[in-house]
């Protein structure tokens, strides 16, 4: 059966966080509101950018495209554990989990590069503030975002097509809130040397280099910090890009706790919280980071309030 490209299972049981019905009710309320808040506040961060020619800029642009990864990515999972808590439902389809991992695939590789090329960009801002504008073209930054969306797809895609040559024939019972890989090769009854080889170097290599890119950048920026004389104009430069580093920080910190090791000795208790932390409160997070401490946003917002009043 193993060597058959066959899957006999046509559904797997996500246990979720607990079994306990009544803090199922908690967490049902609790997903709901981060769900919303979610949803809400990044579409309210993507009109306003939008919305105002003042941040219509390389580094709000990056922003938008964060604000906009963030709501697919909450959308991923938080409806289907609001589903499942509703309904006592924890089934989900054979061809559901895979497009679930896949999705999460594509969208936590992108967000890699997304933050990656943001750290350039603080970069260029600070250490070459001359030449800004000319080097953070608006033809540079789409080009640095959309290969961001394409190396996440094609990771995605390769992940997707060693997962599809397994063969799933019981159990089918999966010890978390979503479609894990790791999981996945647990459940296998396939040989998943081959593929767990492969998500350990495509994992590995996504981290590294955007981890490299960023730490560079970051290195460039603390030497020009450290040039300026003024204790003000040092203050003003690292506050340009403390969210970012903030975000960076929380993020890559989270992901590669999560998934450091193989299968082999995967604790499952820590990586739910662990997953839980990078897939359901870092959307808040960047949301709060970003936003409701950005002063710029914060302005924008409230020209937009104010035309809308004084029009009429």
């Amino acid at each position: 059966m193993a060597d058959r490209n066959v899957s006999v299972i046509t559904e797997f049981v996500l246990l979720g966080l607990t079994d306990n019905p009544e803090l199922n009710t908690v967490l049902f309320v609790l997903f709901l509101l981060i769900y919303l808040t979610t949803v809400v506040g990044n579409i309210w961060v993507i009109i306003i950018i939008l919305a105002s020619a003042q941040l219509h800029c390389p580094k709000y642009f990056f922003l938008c495209q964060l604000a906009f990864l963030d709501f697919c990515y909450s959308s991923v999972f938080i409806p289907k554990m609001l589903v499942n808590y509703i309904a006592g439902q924890k089934a989900i389809s054979y061809h559901g989990c895979l497009l679930q991992y896949s999705l999460v695939s594509v969208f936590l590789t992108t967000e890699c590069f997304l933050l990656a090329a943001m750290a350039y960009d603080r970069y260029v801002a600070i250490c070459h503030p001359l030449h800004y504008k000319g080097l953070m073209t608006p033809t540079l930054c789409i080009y640095l975002v959309t290969t961001s969306y394409l190396l996440g797809c094609a990771n995605s895609l390769i992940h997707l097509s060693g997962l599809l040559r397994l063969s799933f024939c019981g159990p089918n019972i999966i010890n978390h809130y979503f479609c894990d890989i790791l999981l996945l090769f647990q459940l296998s009854c396939s040989d998943t040397q081959y593929s767990e080889v492969l998500f350990i170097a495509l994992s590995g290599m996504t981290s590294v280099t955007t981890f490299l890119i960023v730490v560079s950048s970051y290195l460039g920026i603390l030497l020009t910090i450290l040039k300026i004389q003024s204790t003000r104009s040092r203050y003003k430069a690292f506050s340009t890009c403390a969210s970012h580093l903030t975000v960076v920080t929380l993020f890559y910190g989270t992901v590669i706790f999560t998934y450091l090791g193989t299968s082999a000795d995967y604790q499952q208790d820590r990586t739910k919280i662990l997953s839980m932390f990078y897939t359901l409160l870092m959307p808040i997070l960047n949301l709060l980071i970003y936003s409701v401490k950005n002063t710029e946003a914060k302005e924008a917002m409230k020209r937009i309030i104010m035309r809308k009043i004084f029009a009429q």
